[in-house]
């Protein structure tokens, strides 16, 4: 099966980059491309696309805007939304998270992670480099709110709890089950409960929550 991929990004050289390395794999296809963040909306809605790659600063409608009206709490069908971005001078990355961003790369994370991450969302997974993990929802843990994060509406199992910790450390699901000794269909098994105990979305939500909840620490 074809994975179609929209791509936004109010730079043609980078929109151009990403599109021949997604177009190169015999199972992606990039649909359409947008030049910011309004026109990416207006696309994704026509086009349904299977998973959407936003520049997280763009004209008219930023990323984090984009993907809250694409994949945010209130949205009845959210799609796949994976934000690349640039770790060291961007201020809005912990905003794409809270608005329902799947994933993120850096803008220079190599064209196997780019392709990584893209299959990972389209199978509801999410990708979180591991090489950033800990700075990124650290400084993300930094700038949240002073509120109480969401108890879990009956306390983790043990297992949950290790599912917890492996999410927070950008392991994929096939990573968790190596890790555990138990299966891929086990890991999703844990990561469902887990998301309906503490009120996340996605796996980015649930290393949101391990941080928010001191269970990790940067």
């Amino acid at each position: 099966m074809t994975i179609r991929v929209l791509v936004a990004d109010d730079q043609q050289i980078i929109r151009a980059g990403l599109t021949t390395i997604l177009d190169s794999q015999p199972d992606l296809a990039v649909i359409a491309q947008a030049t910011d963040g309004r026109v990416a909306v207006e696309l994704a809605r026509q086009l349904r696309p299977d998973v959407c790659l936003l520049d997280i600063r763009m004209p008219r409608l930023d990323g984090v805007e984009a993907t809250r009206l694409l994949a945010g709490p209130d949205v009845d069908d959210p799609m796949a939304v994976v934000i690349i971005t640039t770790f060291d001078t961007d201020e809005y990355v912990s905003g794409a998270l809270r608005a329902g961003a799947k994933g993120f790369l850096l803008k220079d994370a190599g064209p196997d992670l780019l392709i990584q991450a893209v299959h990972a969302a389209a199978e509801g997974d999410a990708l979180i480099a591991p090489s950033v993990t800990a700075r990124l929802l650290a400084r993300f843990a930094d700038s949240a709110p002073s509120t109480q994060p969401p108890q879990p509406t009956s306390a983790l199992t043990e297992r949950e709890e290790e599912v917890c910790l492996t999410v927070a450390r950008g392991l994929t699901n096939a990573e968790i089950a190596a890790e555990l000794h138990i299966s891929a269909s086990t890991v999703k098994f844990h990561l469902a409960s887990l998301m309906t105990k503490i009120g996340a979305r996605n796996r980015v939500q649930i290393a949101i929550w391990a941080y928010e909840t001191h269970r990790v620490r940067p």
